[in-house]
């Protein structure tokens, strides 16, 4: 089954949240945590998602090299002017539970322009 969430003029979080959600089965009658769930989750108009307050300047993102100083940041808005997709895929990737569903979970999320 496909769910098709518009994310125009929707708060990132709130987007995350059912995509995480449609991706576990969590809306489902037979849920059960240790199975991967079936459904395909498409986010269409992602370059029209929006958050809140003064996050686009504050929100920083942070991943090391794994070399000494290897810090490396960046903003909400240097990731999303280059790559909008990647929020999306960050703020879902955080909202899945960290065990070994999660990669095959991330393969059914399609995020569209």
């Amino acid at each position: 089954m496909e769910h098709i969430i518009d994310a125009k003029n929707q708060k990132l979080g709130r987007v995350a949240t059912r995509a995480a959600t449609f991706l576990q089965g969590k809306n489902k009658a037979d849920f059960e945590s240790y199975k991967p769930g079936t459904d395909k989750v498409i986010i269409k108009n992602s370059k029209l998602i929006e958050v809140s307050g003064r996050k686009a300047d504050d929100k920083i993102y942070y991943h090391h090299t794994g070399f000494p100083g290897g810090l490396k940041k960046r903003t909400y808005k240097e990731i999303f002017s280059k790559n909008h997709k990647e929020v999306i895929q960050k703020a879902v990737f955080g909202m899945l539970p960290s065990n070994k569903l999660r990669s095959d979970r991330m393969k059914r999320l399609i995020i569209k322009d």
